[in-house]
């Protein structure tokens, strides 16, 4: 029988409070979640604090994968670390275990050498406070055309510049992923993967956002999963997390139908591959 660890991005349904969101990832079964600190008049955004999200986390019997994000994380400056400690802190007294760190999307056109010592710079600030936190870091590059670090290939030139691979992982976007165009995959060095599809069959793969990204479906575009078979076929057995973010997603009466016809296809779709 196929096992697949699912796990939810408060994304999936940030009209939820914290409290509702837990809920609902326990009633999916699908007991890990990422919150996130860029949902207005939510946690963190609203306040609360990382002793309260730890306790409804446990009053919900789910766990916290990670704390989504850190913004900008390769432009490294006084602000950024002390943001970053900020963050670190807040996960591990909520017990979150990562920090998604996501790269800069600004526009700036960058060599690729440039893309890694910026990287590298970065990571080799965030490095010690991981480690002092006892938390890892999830690098995200941004498979925009305009990302200041597209490519997974020079993420993990970086994570071994600054000598991180200890506290350090990559997210698998699999928007990103498909955006990039990139052929390779680093099963060994991925610590969480972010699903989403785009059906809009009239938008050009360039002209995608995050405004486009659904729930994974019959009409997705992005190769969900054929992505998803190749991970978990290269030894991938990590959290596979919801992160859709079309409006669309904030107006669903019943969310919890939504994420688990989600799931099934995903199940389904996989099993199909595997005959």
């Amino acid at each position: 029988m196929l096992s697949l660890d699912f796990a939810i991005n408060h994304m999936t349904a940030p009209q939820l409070s914290l409290a509702d969101f837990f809920a609902l990832a326990s009633a999916l079964n699908a007991p890990r979640v990422e919150i996130r600190n860029d949902i207005s008049g939510n946690a963190i955004l609203n306040g609360t604090s990382a002793a309260e999200v730890k306790r409804l986390a446990t009053d919900n019997d789910v766990s916290i994968i990670s704390i989504n994000a850190l913004q900008h994380f390769n432009h490294w400056s006084v602000d950024r670390s002390a943001e970053a400690e900020s963050l670190a802190a807040y996960c591990a007294e909520s017990g979150a275990k990562a920090l998604v760190l996501v790269a800069d999307n600004g526009g700036q056109v960058l060599d690729s050498a440039k893309r890694i010592s910026d990287a590298t710079d970065s990571l080799v600030g965030l490095v010690p406070i991981l480690r002092r936190f006892g938390i890892i870091g999830l690098v995200e590059c941004l498979g925009f055309e305009t990302c200041s670090l597209r490519s997974k290939k020079e993420a993990v030139a970086a994570i071994d510049a600054a000598n991180g691979r200890d506290v350090l992982r990559l997210t698998h976007d699999t928007f990103h992923h498909y955006l990039a165009g990139e052929p390779d995959i680093y099963p060994e060095l991925t610590g969480l993967v972010h699903i989403s599809g785009v059906d809009d069959p009239s938008v050009p793969a360039a002209a995608m956002r995050d405004s486009h990204r659904v729930l994974v479906g019959p009409q997705d575009r992005l190769e969900n999963i054929i992505q998803i078979k190749a991970l978990r076929g290269a030894g991938y057995t990590g959290p596979l997390s919801f992160e859709p973010f079309a409006e669309e997603l904030r107006h669903l009466r019943d969310p919890a139908a939504a994420v688990r016809q989600s799931m099934t296809f995903i199940t389904d779709g996989l099993k199909a591959k595997a005959a």
